[in-house]
């Protein structure tokens, strides 16, 4: 299969920058719940320029593009060996390229391998079928920020809100309930989930995230589970997480659920979250040659265009703040201010926050605006361009955050998903500010980049490196002030009561 390889590398592109069709309806749909004027409206606004653009540059559409999972279909005596070579070549090939971001890393070391190669990266599970004349591979991108909202439970148990659920059809529909409120704007709501009911520990959340190979305007075979599908979309997009987590009409997109038998001792419903940017794709491709015959989860007609407009609308009400920021400006913002930024900004994730408790920082950071993001860098000659930059999810720095705060006197933090209390208290304390910046609107954040002015810790990898920028009307929204207030702490409350409105037994 000479194009093989060739045609692995075009799925892998097409799928990092351009979200297929079903879910271009279901974001669509979401657009039409949400209420005009608000918070997350805005940021639906913003995630629909974002995927027009990632589809036009042929580019990353978030920068977190995940561990590469390929469900390979191949005839009988295909060689699977060789095919897994060409895999992993297309996937260093597409990393190389800037389509992906090097994701893989040492769990023992915490070296980046620079490629995306590594022991269990990318993941490649094959299965034969009696199709001689075809092979079928699917591909989905499922970045960290959803995969750490994965949850497993394992019944009977007591959930918040929702009290006990049993080892039937309405403890299943708590537990799905639960999973989606959990998951709160960490996950890069609006999201959608794949849900496998029995199993053991390790193949539930496996075929949970097989039906996220599902798409997303299918119908169950299975009636019960079908009812159950439409009761979960019907009432998990009344809890009022609502995009990013801002509170809002519009929560989950998807909802599809699978059924393995059980040990008699258990029974497990295991729950994989994905983000708004659910990158999934397929091919049909010829068993002789390995060249493309048909895309799987595309249309015949053209992308759906999902901007309203050319441009993020904005009122005229947006606060301009130039870095470095003075006390006085932070202490003036309040939750809800929409601002645009502009001046330096640095990068710093999980390994900067960590090295940043017990060593001095490369430069000044009084003042600044620290960014947390791993973007997709590209050498360019002497320099570096960033091909995609969007906010990673901030609740991993809670442990050093507050900190970090008061050693370097930062005046904001700009991530996603809100902080804890420790964080807040520290806000309030030293007069900074959290922006949520909107969650894997990687390609509008790097046009807002006007200038990558250095780069510090590149030994820690790409991603985890200090990356210096110079930004101008980078928008984002004040989500926690400097005076003790928390947008994510009150969407969470007020959602916590929605949630317990659904604890009576419901019969599906």
């Amino acid at each position: 299969m000479e194009q093989f390889k060739e045609s692995i590398l075009r799925l892998v592109v097409e799928t990092s920058s351009n979200l297929p069709p079903d879910v271009r309806r279901a974001m669509q749909n979401a657009m039409q719940r949400e209420t005009p004027g608000t918070q997350s409206m805005l940021a639906l606004e913003m995630i629909a320029l974002n995927t027009d653009m990632a589809c036009d540059n042929e580019a990353p559409i978030c920068q977190d593009t995940g561990l590469p999972t390929f469900e390979i279909k191949t005839p009988v005596g295909a060689n699977q060996i060789l095919m897994k070579t060409d895999i992993r070549e297309a996937v260093a090939e597409a990393t190389k390229l800037g389509k992906l971001r090097p994701n893989s890393v040492d769990s023992m070391t915490g070296k980046n391998s620079g490629d995306n190669l590594g022991p269990g990266t990318p993941m490649v599970h094959f299965e034969q079928w009696e199709n001689d004349a075809e092979v079928e591979v699917r591909l989905i991108l499922k970045g960290g920020g959803c995969e750490n909202k994965n949850i497993q439970y394992s019944v009977p148990t007591t959930l918040e809100g929702l009290g006990r659920a049993d080892r039937n059809l309405d403890g299943v529909r708590k537990c799905i309930l639960h999973a989606v409120w959990q998951a709160q704007g960490h996950g890069c709501s609006v999201g959608a989930i794949g849900v496998a009911v029995g199993g053991d520990r390790a193949s539930g959340y496996a075929f949970a995230k097989e039906q996220l190979f599902r798409p997303l305007d299918d119908i169950n075979q299975n009636p019960e589970l079908a009812r159950l599908e439409t009761y979960i979309m019907e009432n998990a997009n009344t809890l009022g997480i609502g995009t990013m987590g801002f509170g809002g009409e519009a929560t989950l997109i998807g909802c599809k659920i699978g059924v393995y038998n059980r040990l008699p001792a258990s029974f497990f419903v295991s729950v994989a979250y994905d983000c708004w940017a659910f990158r999934r794709l397929g091919v049909i491709l010829d068993a002789r040659t390995g060249a493309i015959k048909r895309w799987l989860y595309k249309d015949d007609t053209p992308a759906i265009r999902m901007a309203r407009a050319e441009k993020l609308p904005l009122t005229g009400r947006e606060v301009v703040l130039n870095t470095p920021l003075g006390e006085e400006q932070i202490r003036a913002l309040k939750v809800g201010d929409v601002v645009l930024l502009n001046g330096p900004l640095h990068t710093g994730r999980d390994m900067i926050h960590h090295h940043l408790m017990s060593h001095d920082a490369p430069l000044d950071l009084r003042g600044a605006a620290l960014y947390h993001c791993g973007p997709v860098a590209l050498k360019k000659g002497d320099g570096w361009a960033i091909n995609a930059a969007g906010p990673t999810t901030s609740g991993r720095e809670e442990p050093y955050q507050a900190d970090v705060i008061r050693r370097f006197g930062l005046r904001a933090v700009i991530g996603k998903g809100g902080m804890g209390a420790k964080t807040l208290a520290a806000l309030k304390e030293h007069g900074a500010v959290y922006l949520n910046a909107i969650g894997g609107a990687a390609q509008y954040y790097t046009k807002c980049i006007t200038a990558v002015e250095g780069v510090h810790f590149l030994e820690f990898g790409i991603p985890e490196a200090m990356w210096h920028l110079r930004v101008k009307d980078f928008p984002a929204i004040v989500t926690m002030d400097s005076h003790g207030n928390s947008l994510h702490a009150d969407v969470e409350k007020a959602s916590a009561k929605k949630l317990a409105s659904f604890a009576d037994p419901v019969k599906i």
